[in-house]
């Protein structure tokens, strides 16, 4: 019997000869989202919605079969990614890896469902699809792959961290998960997920993110309300004279305290960007904005006893020859040099129109860095960490000012800009979603022609076929036209809107700048990069007479520096220890199989004591230690304990020793690390399969690049760059906004200017692609494929499969019904629990927002495609955020300085995820449901066998 009919067989000794009467089957797509149940009656006289019955001839509910599907799903999944591991996963994988047992057929794979998606969605990759099966696939993944799990590189409970390789696996596994969830239909056809219309409330809530962080005040984040709202000058005596520096004042408010002022000149935001690096080694900090000494200058209007930059009537306006709008524009702004006093110069007053008002120009000294210098300080005041640290306390509320009226006064323009500004943004964004919405029509029918069957393979034939943009199709062009407006909304976000607009605007023109396009563009001309990189692949992987190559050679001297340092820290824990028979037991353990690790692992969980322990009073690890040795070593554990809970001076004395064998611990594995590392590149295998992957992915990529004449290409960009720099320092320094539709039209002809010129590069690099973006296309097209109509295999029978398994009695079938409604129920309070969380987390940060409609509309044409067009569906997605729990990917390298500190810390850090995560529904167990899990594996191996 082959591995097809045996699986057969075992479906059928399953399910029985079971028939479902009334059973009628809904094409994927045909699906409806939300179906209109019908009721009935209640004795008291409501209704009941049919959804919560099955319907007749099935076993199960909508719900029911969608939720026991996706338990089972998830069961497996994450069998297979652990399996993943494992020295023997691959042979147990099928085709086309080699085996010890012979060939694996596809229904006889442990690992059915990496199997399909390696099979279909990844070696017929447009580059994997010509590697050869035994030279690429078996000799040199299969063994580097095999190869590198043998050397079991250490786990994330060993490090006291979560490796890269822990966070990467639990984000394959949510991905896989999605895939198959969403891919895989029911036979019923009447699958259901839960619906929650609040959740739109939600994302649509998210949108007030984009201009709340630039709201002068009202914005609190992680307990801290800062603006940096005024500039003043300030006298400092140096020997003989009197230096005259800008101040920075920032406002400050935090729950349940008044309100201050403090005063910081640029020197001390560097101060404090290098305490933040002390405090917190080896954490990625934003960068300090650059000196910017540049003011701006603006028009106010006033007049009478008036606020200058209020009472703005019709009757000034008309006979200035400027509107209203005009005269509070953003755009009135233009570049001057500042003067030394008051930070707050008026320029000679225009004629008055009238006997009451006149225009009053006044500059804004610094105005720029103030607006920089405040996104700085609110970008790491996202982070809790430093929002709670010391040195930005101190930087918040040290040395508090008080501002007189000449200071406030500023405060109140610079507020006054603040609140232009933002209103720019909303109408920029306002007029570019109307004109994005007058191509509605056209884009719904793009959006059909893309998800429907090789609708991105008929994209890009058509891109292929003619040679301008005025050739294409109507749908095209007008998606063409949606482009311009999508990529002008990104360039004025970009460089205009954001608080540190002025800085990226002025870090990229200096970058342009220096780029030598002419003679990067001749380089590119005339050089043959294939020949360039083979001659320097030869030159690092050579290995002349057998002997290690150049690359193996670099990599093993920055690891082996590695394991150096490595060594002179046990050194040093090693004296400070001052126990032989110690350390040598830690070493030993690092060094010991997997087998007696994980056994010694599973000890220390159950007597509930730290790893540490649980090696010294082993008995599998040589030397054997006497008991007053391992007495001294639990005393010292204890010790540990008391000194990190209670913070006990007299007991951190005792705890230095176990403080000192964590630490040892850790170096050894991190040194073990190192070297295993080192064994891996110094396999000739890894050098081989380095230089096929080059060859598979980076050679076709060049001959297209060749063919295509991509060199013509840097010129169109540098002159697209220059032309943007161009409309931006226009829109800065010129008052375009009496009409909004200038502002956003200035951006709008800047890309028509150029698109033909990206058409150009687009085309030509796929007419001369050899089929490559063909073949890119129709792997698109699969995968699509597969989440929109499932696989071709065939469907999963939940039905069925839930009433074989009580005919067979392998299950219970009230338990197990019971144990199903409680995973949905829990899961509703999961989606429940995660939407109350997340408008609480907006109403705090959000609470004194006002922006309204305005804000929350989605930016233009970011509704045109739903994840639920390509076969996605969004219950599913939303689940994914939900099962999201954002793991903290920060490593605490301060440990190794103060190691007790760093448990505190760490501790803490657990206690904070326990606090913010209190009233979490918790995942009811299962145990009925794993029985099904043999049955429903035979049925997916059949229906992913294709």
């Amino acid at each position: 019997m082959t591995g097809l009919d045996q699986a057969e067989a075992d479906v059928k000794a399953l399910n029985g000869n079971i028939k479902v009467p009334g059973h009628r089957e809904f094409p994927k797509n045909d699906q409806p989202k939300v179906m209109s149940l019908p009721t009935r009656p209640m004795p008291n006289g409501a209704t009941v919605s049919d959804d919560s019955l099955a319907q007749p001839g099935n076993a199960l509910t909508g719900k029911q079969e969608h939720y026991l599907k996706r338990e089972l799903l998830s069961q497996q999944v994450d069998f297979e990614i652990t399996e993943l591991a494992s020295t023997t996963a691959l042979q147990r994988f099928g085709a086309p890896f080699r085996s010890d047992y012979g060939e694996v057929a596809p229904v006889d794979s442990d690992l059915p469902i990496l199997r399909f998606i390696f099979v279909h969605h990844v070696r017929n990759f447009p580059f994997l699809d010509q590697a050869r099966e035994k030279e690429f696939w078996q000799d040199k993944l299969q063994v580097f792959l095999e190869l590198f799990a043998q050397k079991h590189i250490s786990s994330s409970e060993d490090r006291l961290e979560e490796s890269k390789r822990r966070k990467l696996a639990i984000k394959a596994k949510k991905l896989v998960e999605l895939m198959m969830v969403s891919g895989i239909p029911t036979a019923s056809g009447y699958e259901e997920r839960i619906r929650f219309s609040e959740l739109e409330v939600v994302d649509r809530g998210a949108q007030d993110q984009g201009l709340l962080v630039n709201t002068p005040e009202g914005h609190s984040i992680n307990g801290w309300d800062v603006n940096v709202a005024g500039v003043r000058t300030t006298s400092v005596k140096r020997n003989f004279r009197y230096h005259q520096h800008a101040e920075f004042i920032i406002r400050v408010k935090q729950a349940g305290k008044p309100d201050h002022y403090v005063g910081r000149r640029y020197g001390e935001f560097a101060k404090l960007h290098k305490r933040l690096r002390t405090e917190f080694p080896g954490k990625v900090l934003a960068p300090l904005p650059r000196k910017n000494k540049s003011a701006t200058s603006h028009t106010f209007f006033s007049g009478g006893d008036d606020d200058d930059a209020s009472s703005v009537s019709s009757g000034s306006t008309q006979n200035t020859g400027m509107t209203q709008d005009d005269a509070g524009s953003l755009r009135n702004l233009v570049a001057t040099g500042h003067r030394r006093g008051a930070s707050l110069q008026p320029d000679r007053p225009s004629p008055r129109a009238s006997g009451e008002y006149r225009r009053e120009r006044v500059t804004l000294y610094r105005e720029d860095q103030r607006v920089s210098l405040r996104a700085f300080l609110r970008t790491f005041l996202q982070n809790a960490q430093i929002a709670d640290s010391k040195a930005m306390h101190e930087f918040l509320t040290g040395n508090p000012i008080k501002v007189n009226e000449e200071e406030m006064e500023d405060v109140e323009r610079r507020k006054l800009m603040d609140e232009k500004r933002m209103e720019e943004q909303k109408r920029f964004y306002e007029i570019a979603r109307q004109r994005a919405k007058e191509l509605d029509v056209y884009m719904e029918r793009f959006r059909r022609d893309i998800v429907e069957r090789n609708g991105l393979t008929q994209l890009f034939q058509e891109i292929k076929d003619k040679e301008r943009i005025a050739d294409l199709s109507t749908e095209y062009q007008k998606f063409a036209e949606w482009l311009r407006i999508e990529v002008a909304a990104t360039i004025y976000h970009l460089f205009l809107a954001e608080d540190n607009s002025p800085e990226l605007f002025a870090q990229a023109k200096r970058i342009h700048s220096m780029l030598p396009y002419t003679a990067l563009k001749q380089v590119i001309r005339f050089a043959n990069p294939a020949v360039v990189m083979n001659g320097v692949l030869d030159l690092f992987l050579a290995q002349p007479f057998g002997t290690r190559s150049l690359a193996q050679r670099v990599f093993g001297m920055a690891l082996n520096d590695g394991i150096k340092g490595f060594q002179k820290s046990i050194d040093a824990l090693v004296s400070k220890i001052d126990d032989d028979a110690f350390c040598e037991k830690l070493k030993s353990f690092t060094n010991a199989d997997e087998d007696t690790k994980n056994n010694i692992r599973s000890e220390a969980v159950a007597d509930g004591v730290d790893l540490v322990v649980a090696i010294l009073k082993s008995e599998d690890i040589k030397p054997e230690l006497s008991p007053e040795q391992i007495g001294k070593a639990f005393n010292a554990y204890v010790a540990w304990n008391n000194a990190v809970e209670n913070v006990d001076d007299e007991m951190k004395t005792g705890a230095q020793m176990f403080a000192y064998l964590k630490q040892l611990l850790k170096m050894y594995t991190r040194q073990r690390d190192k070297a295993m590392m080192l064994s891996v590149i110094e396999e000739s295998v890894t050098l081989h399969l380095f230089r096929d992957l080059f060859k598979i992915f980076y050679e076709p990529l060049v001959r297209v690049y060749k063919s295509a004449n991509v060199y013509n290409s840097v010129t169109d960009f540098a002159a697209f760059m220059d032309d943007m720099f161009q409309v931006l320092d226009h829109a800065q320094r010129q008052d375009v906004s009496a009409d909004p539709n200038q502002t956003v039209q200035s951006f709008i002809d800047l890309c028509a200017r150029h698109q033909d010129n990206f058409y150009k590069f687009v085309h030509e690099v796929h007419i001369h692609d050899n089929g490559l973006f063909t073949q890119l296309m129709g792997w698109l097209e699969g995968i699509l494929e597969f989440l929109r109509h499932g696989p071709r295999g065939g469907k999963l029978d939940m039905n069925a499969l839930f009433q074989g398994a009580i005919e067979m009695r392998q299950i219970d079938k009230a338990a197990a019904i019971t144990e199903i409604d409680n995973l949905i129920k829990w899961q509703e309070e999961r989606k429940k629990w995660h939407q109350d969380k997340t408008r609480q987390k907006m109403a705090a940060e959000n609470s004194s927002w006002s922006g309204g409609a305005t804000a929350s509309t989605p930016p233009p044409g970011s509704s045109t495609f739903r994840s639920s067009d390509f076969g996605i569906n969004e219950a599913d997605l939303a689940d994914l955020d939900d099962d999201d729990t954002g793991s903290d990917s920060r490593e605490d390298s301060e440990e190794d300085a103060n190691p007790i500190a760093a448990e505190q810390k760490r501790r803490a850090k657990k206690q904070d995820h326990l606090r913010r995560n209190a009233g979490e529904p918790v995942k009811p167990e299962v145990k009925q449901l794993k029985m099904l899990r043999e049955g429903f594996l035979s049925m997916l191996r059949m229906v992913l066998a294709d």
